[in-house]
């Protein structure tokens, strides 16, 4: 897992070995980019962020191993330790870079026994956040700088609240009456619903104003719209009705005309059949043709399938009729069970627009209330003033600690803006 970087010294002296040898020992602990550590002295924490490279210089071979499996970033954790691969965990919090460098290296010439003590160089790569609360636009959590001031701080959030004077209020009570109007609308097209529902219902012509409508000045257009809505679902259902009453009277008609028809085709079998047993008498003694009594028995075949088939017509258009009687049964039935769910889904529908409404006008009251309490304050004699405040920990425990806008800020604080009160 380790890559070795090994620079040959077969040919140098003593002098230049130390020379290569001091130079490699630089490298390794070169701080790369900017570098942020503000102070020697600086006590690390959890969330701070490390940069470390590792390096060990071999005196039996003369060369510099780089220990690329360790050298990396890593974050101070919760627990305020770094864990690192083969050392695992080491405590940090509290502790200084230089202090945890030497941890290393000593960790590493420990755990596999080696003759030189590798040296690490551990630089911060990023500062653990500091954290604005109270009075600023933007609350919450933003990255430290080194020669941060409260100034600094407190303008990563924006700068102070800008102070509203009841207009949020004002914002508050203009939605809720807005959404109260446009509520009370759909409410009224609602109970106009309701009532053409049940004048529906009732099968009258004319739709009864609420008493809630009495006095609303679009009242009178709504019941037109609906009015002409009834007229037009009456005249469709009446149009239905009609046509299954005249498919009716048709089959009625052709069942008539198939029972005259079937008495006139009875009338003739009978005749035949009269004629056939003639026929059959004079056949017995000898004085008809064959030829004539077969005639005779075809022509009242020929009568009897025909009864039968006004029979059977007669017996499809009677099917008809009930099936039609049964169409008009349940033509009416949906369109009462239609009317009934319209008008349940209606007062359902009612129900919440009310709840609704008296939720909206409960928000204007409240606003209103709260505008009012803002206009009041600051009350007459005082003015506004803010007072900064950090809160910083330290070994353990939270220390607050008075501030102004030029106190230098530590990773980890919490930088409190609060209002205060002066009187004049």
């Amino acid at each position: 897992m380790r890559r070795s970087l090994s620079v040959g010294l077969p040919a140098l002296g003593k002098r230049a070995a130390d020379a290569v040898r001091l130079s490699a020992l630089a490298l390794a602990i070169s701080v790369s980019g900017v570098q942020l550590a503000f102070a020697d002295d600086y006590a690390l924490g959890a969330m701070d962020k490390l940069r470390i490279r590792v390096a060990e210089w071999q005196t039996a071979e003369g060369t510099v191993r780089d220990w690329s499996a360790i050298s990396g970033e890593y974050t101070v954790g919760a627990s305020g330790g770094i864990s690192l691969p083969f050392l695992g965990t080491l405590p940090a919090s509290g502790k200084t870079t230089s202090e945890i460098a030497e941890e290393v290296g000593l960790q590493l010439q420990k755990l596999f026994g080696l003759p030189d003590r590798p040296s690490a160089s551990v630089e911060l790569a990023q500062y653990r956040p500091i954290y604005l609360a109270g009075e600023v636009q933007t609350p919450g959590e933003y990255p430290y700088a080194p020669e941060m001031t409260v100034l600094k701080a407190v303008s990563l959030g924006g700068g102070l609240r800008r102070a509203e004077n009841g207009q949020r209020f004002a914002r508050d009570f203009i939605t809720a009456r807005g959404e109260s109007s446009v509520q009370i609308a759909e409410r009224n097209r609602l109970l106009i619903r309701r009532a053409r529902l049940q004048a529906e219902i009732a099968e009258k012509a004319d739709i009864v104003v609420p008493p809630e409508l009495k006095g609303v000045a679009d009242a009178a257009g709504l019941i037109e719209s609906e009015k002409a809505l009834m007229i037009s679902r009456d005249k469709r259902l009446k149009l239905q009705l009609t046509q299954l009453a005249e498919l009716k009277s048709l089959l009625q008609k052709e069942i008539e005309s198939l029972g005259k028809k079937s008495a006139t085709q009875t009338r003739q079998l009978e005749l035949v059949m009269e004629d056939k047993d003639r026929v059959d008498t004079l056949a017995e003694k000898g004085l008809a043709l064959s030829a004539r009594k077969l005639t005779v028995e075809q022509r009242a075949a020929d009568l009897q399938a025909a009864l039968l088939d006004i029979d059977t017509a007669s017996l499809k258009a009677k099917q008809d009729v009930s099936k039609a009687s049964q169409d008009e049964t349940n033509l009416r039935n949906d369109w009462d069970a239609q009317l009934a769910q319209e008008l349940q889904n209606t007062e359902s529908e009612l129900d919440t627009l009310d709840l609704k409404l008296v939720t909206s006008r409960d928000l204007m009251s409240e606003a209103l209330l709260q505008s009012a309490d803002a206009a009041q304050t600051p009350q007459a004699g005082t003015a506004a003033s803010i007072a900064y405040s950090i809160v910083r920990q330290k070994d353990g425990k939270s220390t607050k600690i008075s501030a102004d806008e030029g106190t230098l800020v530590l990773p980890g604080d919490v930088v409190k803006v609060e209002p205060v009160a002066v009187t004049q």
